[in-house]
């Protein structure tokens, strides 16, 4: 019943769960052909879009309607808006002019998104070529022919034979038309188009992961800067304090131990900048490779935390609504909609072909009386092919159609399951960024509090050096934990955004689509 009802589709898509036998089903193969022919309709399953998911949300728990909020930079509180469109120019969001213009200078002239982009066009072009194939193809030929035949092969003897030559001019046009009787040309475009859709989602997608990756990578830069600043200033307060103890110990107040230690402690902050420069240059480097050029032309913006400003109200797109806006959800689905036409492509393989073939011309002896009455000719060939064996071969190929298609369809359940994921991990990372920034300052208030404490009290003699040394050491630490903690809300905002689709429905970044003349000249 299955593979009877997909041989001609009825608006639904039928993938069995087994492939066809042959033997008793060959004959409702062959009838069941015979009406889709008569009914005008291609052979195979007519694709449907699966149906999205029912979740009503994305978390396992429900979403809160807000994070917390602290008074850190970054630390403000960020509204959830269930149902909210996202952006296509989702990074003007955070403020900073020159995040906005790194985006937007990456997305015009990064070398592999012009190439994901051309790899689009070259899908587009092999479609409109490939819809030639509903059309008569027409060649015109001319040919001189000299022969020379013996009198004896056409029976003569004797003085009668006698070697002739003879040549004549011919010129005519050669018509062929394969018709489309079970749809194989139909599904052959339905599965060229959907290859060049899968081109396009996949373009959407490398567009959302580049401008994501730029804004991170320039957060990641901006945030490197504040640590070295950081560290820089520590350095600075070290300094003082190691003359500090200095002093102290040629005052008898500390030991030479603690001058010791105090200056390990000096060069270990100023060993960890070393690192972080580097850190910074690699990420600058990086950025310059988005934006499509070499590091020493990069021209690229200084880049800092305090410019960026974090965006206040989250969109939460329904989870409906997810498998329309994530590209990957739907290449997955238009690989399965190539697929699923394949099958018919390979169904129809195995069914009669009828072609048309025609040529009119003329034949004369000069070339001169081309086309003048007498000399016309003409051929008309019509033609039935039917596949009897093929030791197989065409049956194993539409059971391998039908097991491409069942593949297809596991693997846009699995893109669908692992894009819910990916937006339930961005929103609970969210909600931990902000209660990890919350305890970053406190903690960072709290050390710097006991840091000046101690630095006081060591000056007058109430505590020993040691209380100082853990003091710096906490206080280093908290540091640049805030800065790191101020950075992941920007950056999971960002992840946020491409979790959600990138908002690439709001953009017209696409490069324009070829003119589709022949599509138009179809029914």
């Amino acid at each position: 019943m299955l593979w009877a009802a997909a041989v001609c589709g009825r608006g639904e898509s039928v993938i069995p769960t087994k492939s066809p036998d042959t033997g008793s089903r060959r004959s409702g193969l062959l009838l069941a052909a015979a009406g889709s022919a008569l009914a005008g309709c291609a052979v195979g399953p007519t694709y449907r879009q699966p149906a999205p998911p029912a979740a009503d949300r994305f978390t396992e728990a429900t979403l809160p309607g807000s994070t917390g909020g602290v008074a850190a930079k970054a630390g403000g509180n960020q509204v959830f808006a269930p149902g909210a469109d996202v952006p296509g120019d989702w990074w003007n969001l955070f403020h900073s002019p020159a995040l906005a213009r790194l985006v937007t200078v990456a997305i015009r002239q990064n070398p592999t998104l012009e190439a994901t982009a051309e790899t689009l066009r070259q899908a587009q072009e092999n479609t409109i070529a490939q819809q030639g194939a509903f059309f008569p193809t027409v060649s015109a030929q001319l040919t001189r022919t000299r022969e020379k035949v013996s009198g004896a092969e056409a029976g003569l003897v004797g003085p009668m034979a006698v070697s002739e030559s003879f040549g004549f001019y011919q010129g005519q046009f050669n018509i062929s038309y394969t018709f489309d009787v079970w749809g194989q040309i139909r599904r052959t475009v339905e599965a060229s188009e959907a290859a060049a859709q899968v081109q396009r989602f996949q373009l959407e997608g490398a567009t959302n992961m580049l401008a994501a990756n730029t804004a991170t990578a320039a957060i990641n830069a901006a945030s490197l800067a504040a640590q070295i600043a950081a560290e820089e200033e520590l350095v600075d307060a070290e300094q003082h304090l190691l003359t500090t103890v200095r002093s102290q110990f040629q005052l008898g107040g500390a030991t030479g131990t603690d001058v010791a230690t105090q200056e390990a402690q000096l060069a270990n902050t100023q060993a960890l900048v070393v690192p972080l420069q580097t850190q910074l240059q690699q990420a600058r480097n990086q950025l310059a490779a988005y934006l499509g050029r070499v590091p020493e032309e990069a021209d690229l913006p200084s880049l800092h935390l305090e410019d960026l400003r974090l965006p206040g109200t989250l969109p939460v797109s329904l989870p409906s609504r997810l498998v329309d806006q994530r590209p990957d959800i739907r290449a997955a689905a238009e690989q399965l909609h190539q697929a699923t036409a394949q099958v018919g492509v390979a169904i129809a393989n195995r069914l009669p072909q009828f072609t048309l073939q025609g040529a009119l011309g003329s034949a004369p002896a000069r070339i001169g009386d081309l086309f003048t009455p007498g000399n016309g000719i003409y051929t008309i060939i019509t033609q039935a092919l039917a596949p009897v064996f093929e030791g197989g071969t065409l049956l194993h190929q539409q059971r391998a159609a039908y097991a491409a298609a069942r593949a297809a369809a596991a693997n846009y359940r699995a893109t669908v399951v692992g894009a819910f994921q990916n937006v339930a991990d961005v929103l609970t990372a969210l909600e931990g960024d902000a209660r990890a920034l919350a305890a970053n300052e406190a903690a960072e208030q709290a050390s710097a509090r006991s840091l000046s404490l101690a630095r006081l009290q060591y000056g007058a003699g109430g505590v020993a050096y040691l209380t100082v040394l853990t003091s710096q050491t906490q206080y280093q630490n908290a540091v640049i934990g805030l800065i790191r903690a101020q950075a992941a809300r920007y950056t999971d905002t960002v992840a946020l955004y491409v979790a959600l689709g990138g908002g690439w429905w709001n953009r017209d970044d696409l490069p324009a689509p070829p003119e589709k003349l022949l599509r138009s000249l179809l029914p």
